[in-house]
């Protein structure tokens, strides 16, 4: 026997002990699910009256429109309802008092609530939470897609802009896969998970925590605990947003839309070797999507599509960050 062969051997065999030992996917979904069922139970028992609250709306021809609703209980989305069928379908986020607010997010006090759409004149903070959410739904996907022999490792979802020409998670895959090459047939099967669950048009539900909560919802991964601490160090208010979609639990960094069914083409185009890191071998899956109210022909998606493919450079900590301010020398003093 060659000594290859021997190493061989020994590494599939310490994968099979590691793997009896760990727990598997599936359980590991339900702990997360149920510290995120817990904790939002918790929440809502901070009201235990109903109390009410003053809304205003705004947005073309709802200006000076008032509601009164529930406080800890209405989301803006609940203000849709009591609009329009195109108010709710069409919403994707909202702002309130200014500030990005996710549809499904409860209101804690009287504000000023604006609906926001794909298609206003100003779709900028939408557009980065449609991606910021495609890149959710991608890495939901790649988590829950292999076979449950095979552990795999949500690293981080990069936030980059939608110039960028698709969004991106990275992974680790369990260490039997390292020198696997996805085909395209692995990639369309990506793809039809993505695509099921836009067709449940799964709400994506917030719910803002205190890092303990997330710290325990991720207790099986080193490297989300790491993720949560550095978001919660970032926040001013020390708290951290997860996210659920059906029974899936997940990080964010910011804002997402409602709902996966404001998702209508999509596609995933890429899983790229990023080579060795600390966790393994460090792979990026990239995806390209555009919502239900912007669709594209056959013959530009195809174009879109090739962009997609293309490996998506995410910038360092160190780089993205902003440069120092500049402080200037103090004049020489007179003699």
């Amino acid at each position: 026997m060659t000594c290859r062969t021997l190493c061989r051997l020994i590494h599939r065999r310490m994968a099979s002990v590691a793997a009896a030992s760990r727990p598997t996917a599936e359980q590991v979904l339900a702990h997360r699910n149920t510290v995120f069922s817990r904790e939002q139970a918790r929440q809502r028992a901070l009201y235990p009256r109903i109390e009410k609250i003053e809304v205003t709306i705004q947005g073309p021809g709802l200006e000076g429109t008032l509601m009164v609703m529930n406080k800890g209980m209405s989301t803006p989305h609940s203000c849709a309802r009591h609009l329009t069928e195109y108010h709710v379908t069409s919403s994707a986020l909202a702002l309130v008092d200014g500030e990005p607010w996710p549809l499904y997010q409860p209101l804690t006090h009287s504000c000023t609530v604006s609906l926001l759409t794909f298609k206003d004149n100003d779709p900028s903070l939408v557009n980065q939470a449609y991606w910021r959410s495609c890149a959710a739904l991608l890495g939901q996907v790649v988590e829950t897609a292999f076979k449950e022999e095979f552990a795999v490792e949500l690293l981080a979802i990069p936030e980059v802009p939608v110039t960028s020409g698709a969004f991106c998670c990275d992974v680790v895959l369990d260490p039997q896969l390292d020198s696997w090459t996805p085909s395209e047939e692995s990639l369309r099967s990506l793809t039809r998970g993505a695509q099921q669950l836009i067709h449940q048009d799964l709400a994506w539900e917030p719910l803002e925590v205190v890092p303990a909560v997330a710290l325990e919802a991720f207790s099986h991964s080193r490297c989300k605990q790491e993720e949560v601490e550095k978001k919660a160090a970032e926040n001013p208010k020390g708290t951290v947003t997860l996210y659920r979609c059906g029974d899936y639990v997940l990080l964010s960094g910011g804002p997402l839309v409602a709902r996966t069914g404001l998702c209508f083409q999509y596609e995933v185009t890429a899983l790229h070797s990023l080579g060795q890191g600390p966790h393994g071998l460090h792979r990026r899956a990239q995806a390209l999507s555009l919502p239900l109210q912007q669709q594209a022909h056959h013959t530009v998606w195809r174009k879109l599509r090739q962009r997609a493919e293309k490996l998506v450079e995410v910038p360092s900590a160190a780089e993205s960050a902003p440069p120092p301010p500049t402080v200037s020398s103090p004049p020489p003093a007179s003699q």
